[in-house]
């Protein structure tokens, strides 16, 4: 089971990739995680070609054969990850590639073990509608560069973590459609914006009637609903983050006055937003 998995990070790394010959295929005796931060470009794995946008995650298992490729005068910026999953020791630090031509054969490589849940995680995946998980991810190499007390046990629990986050958001139902993909991002990234159903209808290029039906296929929910959840989850958050009064929360999400707000949020959280504040953190479901 992936909650059984004991990360320990050997190395991570920011890195520009310009197209030399250390970039073509190879072979790595650790597990790798590749957060590219622009594109675009292409990543070669197991044969398969994946194209390189802001956001684009690639998951390296050991001796997986990958190449990066590089587009003329376009380097490709990410944030390098390379840990074991299975065993607290240091191979991942003490890494090693083979590169083509010569035989991808690797004396010793990090412990792997069958684990279906693990080996259920896509090579290729776009955090662009996730960017908890990409900051996460950022952050986290952040603190194995800048920690200088328990290092270890920051940065690996916080491996584990994410990797758990990581697979409930690939395991929950993912929109396809990438007018929608699109749009989602938008919205995450402004989830104040109180533009129309049929502002979205328009920024995806699609008549109202086809845009709801598509909207509800790909996400589950209606338009105004989906809206509706965006706008309490970022009502719940300002509460807890910042000290605005109940009213200016209102007024800055687009409500007329506090007293709809406050329907609104007692109704989706259960508890009016003044109590919402006072809560433990333990007790609320951001």
């Amino acid at each position: 089971m992936i909650n059984e998995l004991k990360p320990y990070v050997g190395d991570s790394m920011r890195y520009l990739y310009v197209g030399g010959w250390n970039e073509k295929l190879r072979v790595s005796s650790v597990y790798a995680f590749h957060l590219f931060v622009d594109g675009p470009g292409e990543m070669e794995v197991n044969g398969k070609l994946y194209p390189i946008e802001r956001g684009t995650l690639i998951f390296l298992r050991p001796g997986e054969p990958h190449a990066f490729h590089i587009r003329q005068g376009q380097p490709l910026s990410s944030y390098n990850l390379y840990c074991d999953l299975w065993e607290g020791t240091s191979d991942s630090y003490n890494r090693i590639f083979i590169h083509a031509p010569e035989p991808f054969e690797l004396e010793s490589s990090s412990r792997v073990e069958h684990c279906p849940e693990l080996d259920s995680l896509p090579s290729f995946f776009s955090l662009q509608s996730y960017p908890w998980l990409y900051d996460a991810f950022v952050t986290l190499s952040r603190l194995f560069d800048n920690s200088r007390h328990y290092r270890t046990e920051l940065v690996n629990s916080m491996l584990y973590a994410w990797m758990l986050s990581w697979y409930n958001v690939v395991h929950t139902r993912q929109p396809s459609d990438f007018r929608i993909v699109k749009l989602l991002a938008h919205l995450n990234e402004h989830p104040e914006s109180r533009c129309s159903v049929e502002d979205w209808a328009a920024m995806c290029g699609l008549k109202r009637s086809y845009f709801h039906s598509l909207f509800q296929r790909e996400t589950g929910f209606t338009p105004q609903v989906y809206r509706h959840r965006l706008l309490m989850k970022q009502a719940a958050q300002l509460l807890v983050e910042t000290d605005y009064s109940v009213t200016a929360i209102a007024e800055r999400l687009g409500y007329s006055s506090i007293h709809p707000f406050t329907r609104h949020f007692s109704a989706y959280h259960g508890v009016s937003p003044r109590a919402y504040r006072l809560q433990p953190s333990s007790e609320r479901e951001m």
